[in-house]
């Protein structure tokens, strides 16, 4: 079909719709082939190709699937309280109070108020890391030849920088992330390695526990030591359900996570949203 005027590209991009690529948002959710919930409890379906970028807001109580296709992704991610997103992850406060560094299920992803913004309540992989944050245009430059949006091998800050802007964020509030399939140990002497993917079908669920901005990027992670850019899809799926509550096991499993459930239910009381 000519595209070479107006009329000629309408009717080429008409002729699309319908047409589905291998990495792409499905919508609506529900058409997705194999939902793991509920008909109709799906409220988001995407594909995110190796070297890109997805976001989306979620209400609390929602879960979070992500899922290592092809043994080679690497899920970088934000997440910032919905109308108020100065309220925002903090890795150092998540990895100090819970007294770990590794995560994991039962795990929780702590703001910088000492609230809960999700928890980690399912992982086949194992393999995740808080400690190094994304890669930069500076070292993918260095690294792969570039690191800009546009290029072969984008790095993570820069997608998270696009991904930002569409929820009214600015780089300065970028703060270190979290990523999951590609692991890292701390040796004794301090220095870390790079443990790398276990492998495809990897999968981690997490729960909002307040409504959330969710920024992911899809690039290598920067202790990668691989010289080639290497990042395949990561399929993300999301579904209502129904926030953590007392007596559950993951609020009561330790002090320091009760106290900031607690934390979070007491300021959402105050807000009249208990």
């Amino acid at each position: 079909m000519a595209t070479a005027t107006t009329y000629g590209a309408r009717d080429h991009a008409r002729a699309q719709e319908g047409a589905r690529a291998e990495a792409m948002p499905v919508v609506p959710a529900s058409a997705w082939p194999a939902p793991p919930c509920e008909a109709g409890h799906l409220v988001w379906a995407e594909t995110v190709a190796g070297g890109n970028y997805t976001h989306r807001v979620l209400a609390r109580g929602t879960e979070l699937r992500l899922t290592d296709l092809r043994g080679e992704a690497c899920a970088h991610l934000l997440l910032y309280v919905a109308d108020r997103p100065w309220e925002r992850l903090n890795v150092a406060d998540t990895v100090k109070v819970q007294w770990n560094a590794y995560l994991g299920e039962g795990q929780l992803l702590l703001s910088d108020q000492g609230r809960v913004l999700a928890s980690v309540v399912a992982d086949t992989s194992g393999r995740h890391d808080a400690l190094c944050g994304t890669s930069t245009l500076v070292r993918n430059t260095g690294r792969y030849g570039d690191g800009t949006p546009q290029s072969p091998s984008p790095a993570g800050l820069e997608l998270f920088k696009l991904a930002a802007a569409k929820n009214g964020l600015q780089p300065r509030d970028l703060p270190p992330s979290v990523s999951f399939f590609q692991g890292v140990e701390v040796r004794e002497d301090g220095a870390l390695d790079f443990t790398g993917s276990i492998g495809p079908g990897g999968s981690v669920t997490l729960r909002a526990e307040q409504d959330l901005t969710v920024l992911i990027a899809n690039v290598p992670h920067p202790a990668d030591p691989r010289p080639d850019y290497i990042s395949t899809p990561l399929e993300v799926l999301a579904w209502r359900s129904e926030p953590t509550r007392p007596g559950d096991p993951l609020w009561e499993a330790t002090p320091e996570g009760r106290r900031a459930f607690l934390n979070t239910a007491e300021f959402r009381a105050a807000r009249g949203l208990a």
